[in-house]
């Protein structure tokens, strides 16, 4: 398969959109979520869209279909809460391996699917791994500022245990994304180099930040800057932010990443804001004339869509993403 980082500098890829927001189309009950193996178990296990990847694997295969159909060049395992530490909250601990190999089994198998069927465009799967539920460099607790809910080794530990288990599945790269605290994402980017030493291999790494609200940091208090800053010891195929706001809020934190990155520059915003009820409105055209504006003051090498995108979205934005050239990068790593 032709190498990522070559097409990177031919194109902008483009990356797929929200699973949750697809998935909350089917209505899955408790019931769904369980299946007939988890059918006693002892706690509820609804919203828990990691389990479906065993327990309704058609409809996860279903969703990234839809999203290759609609133009994506990469898609997400189902795996963004597949860690120990957030699996605690389902008592699912033991089964994060299962999780993590059968997601990115899923999603290897449908990449294989259309990249059979076009191989002038290679589709490919990118590990999702998230920020987890914790917090390593702040407290939970207003009255003890110096306590921690997790330890910078127990974050490393669970996410080793989800990288082997993503790259045993066949994920060609691994996205480190919705990064809320960096010291977080250090303990994952750690992880992940310990396995590439071990196993003598190189993959391709994905990082992405989440801008929180109007002031343009990170909940651990960052500039896109100063997170860029932070994370670019590591080699990476590209460095991003996604989720939190809608894309024109997005614009002024990827002209920093843009101008300072030596490295490609990836977004994948939310369908703009919530509104009341927690829902996004921002329709496909919408969403897709904003990102038009990162395309023209040439910001972006991947780009695709979080929280309430589509196939619709994502169709809208790969339309546009064919007429424009990626992101000059001075120095592919």
């Amino acid at each position: 398969m032709k190498d990522i980082k070559k097409i990177l500098e031919e194109r902008i890829l483009v990356l797929d959109g929200a699973m949750g927001t697809m998935l909350q189309r089917h209505k899955f009950t408790e019931e769904d979520f369980r299946g007939e193996r988890f059918k006693d178990w002892p706690v509820s296990v609804q919203g828990n869209n990691d389990l479906l990847s065993i327990t309704q694997p058609e409809a996860i295969k279903g969703v990234h279909r839809l999203y290759f159909e609609a133009g994506a060049d990469i898609i997400e395992t189902n795996t963004f809460s597949g860690t120990t530490i957030a699996m605690a909250d389902y008592e699912m601990e033991e089964l994060v391996y299962e999780l993590n190999f059968q997601s990115a089994k899923i999603a290897k198998e449908v990449a294989d699917e259309f990249t059979a069927k076009e191989p002038h465009k290679p589709r490919f799967v990118a590990g999702s791994i998230g920020p987890t539920n914790r917090t390593a460099s702040m407290s939970p607790d207003v009255n003890d500022p110096g306590f921690r809910a997790v330890t910078f080794d127990e974050l490393r530990i669970a996410y080793k245990q989800q990288v082997e288990a993503l790259l045993d599945g066949g994920s060609d790269i691994l996205l480190v994304e919705t990064i809320f605290d960096t010291l977080n994402a250090k303990a994952a980017l750690f992880a992940i180099e310990e396995v590439k030493d071990e196993r003598n291999i190189e993959v391709p790494i994905m990082i992405s930040g989440t801008i929180t609200d109007a002031s343009g940091r990170t909940l651990s208090g960052q500039t896109a800057e100063a997170f860029l800053i932070s994370v670019s010891h590591i080699p990476m195929l590209s460095v991003g932010f996604n989720c939190a706001l809608g894309a024109s809020q997005l614009t002024p934190h990827l002209e920093v990443l843009a101008q300072k990155a030596n490295f490609g520059v990836s977004a994948h915003p939310n369908a703009g804001l919530p509104n009341a009820f927690g829902e996004y409105d921002e329709t496909p055209e919408q969403m897709a004339s904003q990102i038009k504006e990162y395309m023209d003051k040439n910001l972006v090498n991947i780009i695709g869509g979080c929280c309430g995108t589509t196939p619709e979205h994502i169709k809208a934005i790969a339309d546009l993403a064919k007429n424009y050239k990626p992101r000059l990068v001075e120095v592919l790593v």
